[in-house]
């Protein structure tokens, strides 16, 4: 009878974990098409009265005539590179989140909130307003990809020192991990600041715009810069699904799982270093995607990053292009910075979650 009892209990643990992989999946698929939707909707927000069907027509091939000149401006020159963008580093920083959730082993890491975004802030500053003094040689050697090469590299930086701050013999310091990502923001902003002491009044304007996180410079020459690091680090991501998911049992587990642990890390950091450097190059400061997706993903589908990784790019995705279409149109013709919006929005959740871990609520 026990046996048999077993048997059944086991048996409705396999379903259980099928009917988990098989919501996965939906929730996948429903999350591809409402990015789709979203990218639509997107296209025909706006100030400008560029209509839904001029929008719908820019996307069907051989329908270029349908659209007005001036419609046609609207939509491939100024929305349409703005959207692709913007859907990148909404996917890019909730992977990044996701993936240093992982690494860390904490619902709570994300680059925005430990220091990693300012980090990337912090070299992506330096360029703008030191790229033609002290940094020319920089931006001899990197030419148009300067930018984003300085975000990486400040993002990098960043993350080492707070890995190596937060961990001790394999262990990661939730405590450490925050204060450490605190104080490395703070020294970050001091630097950030007296960097826009320094600055001339163009370099102002585009900086003070440019830390509340906006995509409203997105052109294609941007997307032509900061694509291809967002790209590779969201190809190799799902790469990384097997070795998070073997952390997820701790290093020692991992180890004897076949996975190379401290190769496996420094890749995941020059992965989210890439992801987000790229990302805040451009877009400046984007708080809250990161650490909110991943989350609310967890709970629905669960912790396997097979399924976490690529749903976390899709649902980044698609919050930011919603972001920045409220950013648009809430206070039509001008336009909000994204960051308040993302702030706004994130912030209530980001405290939520913390109160739930600590039992505080339980919804």
């Amino acid at each position: 009878m026990r046996p048999a009892a077993l048997q059944s209990e086991q048996g409705g643990s396999t379903r259980a974990e099928g009917d988990r992989s098989f919501l996965a999946r939906l929730v996948i698929a429903a999350l591809a098409f409402a990015l789709l939707v979203t990218i639509v909707f997107s296209l025909a927000a706006g100030a400008s009265d560029a209509s839904l069907v001029s929008a719908i027509a820019a996307l069907l091939p051989g329908d270029s005539d349908v659209l007005s000149l001036r419609d046609s401006i609207i939509i491939y020159d100024i929305r349409l590179p703005r959207i692709v963008l913007g859907a990148l580093i909404g996917a890019s920083l909730a992977v990044s989140g996701a993936v240093m959730q992982g690494l860390f082993r904490n619902p709570l890491a994300d680059p925005g909130i430990v220091g990693v975004s300012a980090g990337a802030g912090l070299g992506a500053v330096s360029v703008i307003v030191l790229g033609g003094t002290i940094l020319a040689p920089f931006i001899a050697i990197f030419s148009f990809y300067a930018l984003p090469v300085a975000a990486f590299f400040g993002a990098l930086v960043f993350t080492l020192i707070l890995y190596a701050v937060a961990t001790r013999r394999g262990q990661t310091s939730i405590a450490t991990m925050l204060l450490a990502g605190i104080a490395l923001g703070a020294m970050a902003l001091a630097y950030i600041g007296l960097l826009t002491f320094l600055a001339d009044d163009r370099q102002l304007r585009d900086l003070t715009f440019w830390t509340l996180g906006s995509l409203a410079g997105s052109n294609w020459p941007k997307m032509a810069a900061a694509g291809p690091f967002i790209v590779s680090a969201l190809a190799i991501s799902p790469f990384l699904a097997r070795g998070l998911n073997g952390l997820a049992l701790g290093e020692a587990s991992a180890s004897h799982l076949g996975i190379p642990v401290q190769r496996f890390k420094r890749i995941a950091i020059v992965v989210v270093a890439a992801a987000t450097g790229a990302s805040v190059a451009v877009s400046g400061g984007i708080g809250f995607v990161g650490v909110v997706v991943p989350h609310l993903l967890r709970l629905i589908i669960g912790p396997d990053h097979r399924y976490l990784l690529p749903a976390s790019a899709l649902l980044g995705a698609s919050l930011l292009l919603l972001a920045d279409a409220v950013s648009r149109t809430i206070v039509a013709p001008s336009e909000l910075p994204i960051g308040i919006v993302t702030a706004a929005v994130g912030a209530p959740v980001f405290l939520w979650i913390l109160l739930r871990r600590r039992g505080i609520v339980d919804l």
